[in-house]
């Protein structure tokens, strides 16, 4: 370790000026980062994490007020920079790897453009020669087919492929200097275990990585020094060994009981169920930009019985989120059928379906891109209950809704903005339970949240489930999260099944190769002595 940091903070404060007035988002923190080495901050959702990271470069906005005893990188003094001196830094003396790929991803420009931009900004290499570093170094984050996706729009990309995008982006200039917010999030398992060997690789090199994330394994296997925040305070520094195997404060010991280990939920089955969801052998192509076909799906079967709850799991474009859009019939197949209560669904016109969209709901990965910025919580939830023409049994219904997700009823008021994560993913649960549906489709509802709050929404799934009945088809690339609400297991690949079974089975006497693959990529917490 250089005797230097190449990273130096004492005392640093980010204050935002908010309708309610100030909020001091991050409380006087200071710590010091090295070169080759990974410094892990961990906290739940509002704790200052990602305050903290985008104020280290010029990012925190311009509601914020940033201020520091020290904020030094390689010895430069950055907290008199002006934005033009921020963007010749940014990308080539300190990179970001965020955490919203869809956001941070320019729609009109396809991937390379945003992959190379770094390139361009800095003229780093000849004009010539980007496309080439450009696909080499989408490769080198995990992108498969990198010539082909580098063609493509962000939107024509999984949520993995766009996560995986962003991670060359930032790597692309060489920074010495890293910052990663939730970098693995939206990647399956084996490919999450290929970006952090490129991350392990960067630090080798020499590149100082700050990890902002919420998967305590992950941390374990990169972390030289955690820090552990919470409302804007570190309340817990040390190496992996003092902090995630004989923590001391109370709240980091919360956050590494809320790891999934198991399976608390699992519904002991006995009794015959009626088939909710059923899926006949359907298959979907798409046609590449390269005027290929690429077969999504091929001949996918499955059943969805009342009360209990099926888990689909597989690596970014396996085809879940495919087969999910077909089960809601928001895509029809091209070959095969979907039956919903017995009735036929996929196949069938929208309007025949319509009368029945109440029965079944989508939870979706991110929220707030799915919910309208300008509409309050109630709004939004209300958009659900249009049959119901009276106001104040609407609001009524509102505020019922809120309660029974775990929210207290005054938030209706507020925008998703003004919410947590948590908070968000619990409204979206809430405008879905509205139609009183017999069937949930979760597609990655718990990836973004830490292991706090992804802990509280499995629990309140379950309790959901066992209340009303409800049919969970949950897709996720979370293996862990798979086990600990599942009650059968899909494993996809390539858009095949390639393995089914009851959860134990799956997961402690797996038959093929690939799930084993699977299963031995998951990250664990090791055990400290």
């Amino acid at each position: 370790m250089s005797p230097d940091p190449v990273l130096a903070v004492d005392d640093l404060r980010v204050t935002f000026r908010t309708a309610r007035g100030a909020v001091e988002a991050v409380r006087g923190i200071s710590f010091t980062l090295h070169k080759g080495q990974c410094l892990a901050i961990v906290g739940e959702s509002g704790s200052g994490k990602s305050a903290t990271a985008r104020a280290l470069l010029g990012l925190a906005g311009p509601a914020a007020s940033v201020t520091a005893a020290t904020l030094r990188l390689s010895g430069r003094d950055l907290s008199t920079l002006t934005e033009a001196q921020w963007r010749r830094l940014r990308g080539r003396d300190i990179g970001l790897v965020p955490q919203d790929a869809l956001g941070s991803l320019n729609p009109l420009h396809r991937v390379h453009r945003d992959v190379g931009e770094p390139l361009r900004r800095h003229r780093l290499i000849p004009r010539a020669l980007r496309p080439g570093r450009v696909v080499e170094a989408l490769a080198g984050a995990g992108v498969p087919e990198a010539a082909v996706r580098a063609r493509q729009y962000p939107h024509q990309l999984s949520g993995g492929l766009r996560q995986r995008a962003l991670i060359a982006s930032a790597t692309i200039a060489g920074p010495p200097v890293l910052v990663v917010d939730e970098p693995t999030t939206a990647l399956d398992v084996t490919v999450q275990a290929q970006v952090l060997l490129e991350l392990e690789g960067l630090k080798a090199g020499g590149t100082a990585l700050l990890m902002i994330s919420h998967d305590l394994a992950v941390v374990a296997r990169m972390a030289d020094h955690i820090l552990v925040m919470r409302d804007g305070v570190v309340v817990e520094s040390g190496p992996p060994a003092a902090v995630l195997g004989a923590a001391r404060h109370p709240y980091t010991r919360q956050l590494l009981a809320a790891v999934p280990t198991g399976r608390p939920y699992r519904d002991p089955g006995g009794e015959a169920r009626p088939a909710l969801l059923e899926v006949q052998g359907i298959s979907k192509r798409y046609r590449r930009p390269d005027g290929t076909d690429h077969a999504a799906v091929c001949d996918v079967s499955f059943t969805v019985t009342a009360g209990r709850t099926l888990g689909v799991v597989g690596e970014s474009g396996s085809g879940k989120s495919t087969v999910a859009r077909i089960a809601l019939g928001l895509l029809r197949p091209d070959e095969g059928d979907v039956r919903f209560a017995g009735a036929r669904w996929s196949s069938v016109p929208e309007r025949l379906r319509r009368p029945q969209r109440g029965r079944i709901q989508l939870i979706q990965q991110d929220p707030l891109g799915a919910f309208d910025p300008r509409f309050t919580a109630g709004r939004v939830i209300a958009e659900a209950l249009r049959s119901e023409r009276d106001r104040t049994a609407r609001r009524r219904r509102v505020g019922e809704l809120l309660e029974a997700v775990g929210l207290p009823a005054s938030l209706a008021a507020r925008a998703p903005a003004e919410m947590s994560g948590g908070q968000r993913q619990r409204v979206a649960i809430a405008r879905a339970l509205a139609t009183g549906p017999e069937l949930l489709v979760c597609d990655e509802p718990v990836s973004a949240l830490d292991v706090s709050i992804q802990a509280q929404i499995l629990a309140l799934l379950a309790d959901l489930q066992a209340q009303r009945g409800l049919a969970i088809l949950f897709i996720s690339h979370d293996l862990a999260v798979i086990r600990q609400i599942s009650d059968e297991v899909l494993v996809m690949k390539d858009g095949a099944v390639v393995e089914r079974g009851p959860a134990d089975d799956v997961f402690d006497r797996p038959v093929e190769p690939y799930t084993r693959e699977l299963l031995a990529a998951v990250p664990t917490l090791p055990v400290y002595p």
